[in-house]
């Protein structure tokens, strides 16, 4: 399989760009799951933050919204001294705020859901990116969702950062072209 090259060899990571990166995602918490890893990821690689995803889920009550919304000053100490997570204070208060802001954007009319998707129009852009090289770093639709994210108490929730969970949720294709993954995502959409 000619995939795209930033798959590389490790396993989890070719699992994740075979699986995941890229097809279409409208459970509301699986994309607070990806936001928050998005904004864990901030100044790391993303392998680190896929290696860590399994104790982030245990750490962050399997990314129910609703609970993390709530934890407070034990869970945050907690939170810090967890070796299988980012100990960053300000990830995790991030996060936190994060999941109250999320929580408030589910009790709107489309939910989160929407919400989110309406940056695409509500449906995944198909890109043609023949090298890496070609693909955005941000976007002008990426900018837009930070801006309403931040607007709405959001954090790590940069341009970049939100391009990267377009691209994680499907919000984008933007697998190369010869990789088969492209034309696989493009079919279901």
């Amino acid at each position: 399989m000619a995939r795209c090259p930033w798959a590389g060899t490790d396993p989890e990571y070719v699992r994740y760009h075979d699986e995941e990166w890229g097809v279409p995602v409208h459970d509301e918490r699986r994309l607070f799951e990806l936001l928050i890893l998005e904004g864990a990821q901030a100044g790391l690689s993303w392998r680190t933050i896929l290696h860590k995803r399994a104790t982030y889920r245990a750490a962050f009550a399997d990314f129910d919204a609703a609970r993390v919304a709530r934890f407070g000053a034990r869970d945050v100490r907690r939170l810090l001294a967890d070796p299988g997570i980012v100990r960053n204070r300000l990830k995790i208060a991030a996060a936190i705020d994060s999941a109250r802001a999320y929580e408030a954007l589910r009790r709107e009319p489309g939910g989160a859901d929407r919400f989110l998707w309406s940056f695409v129009g509500g449906a995944p852009l198909r890109n043609r990116w023949t090298s890496l090289q070609q693909v955005p770093a941000a976007t002008d639709a990426s900018r837009a969702m930070s801006k309403a994210l931040l607007a709405r108490g959001f954090r790590f929730v940069g341009p970049t950062i939100c391009y990267a969970f377009m691209q994680a949720v499907g919000m984008v294709n933007d697998h190369l072209v010869d990789c088969p993954r492209h034309r696989a995502i493009a079919r279901l959409a």
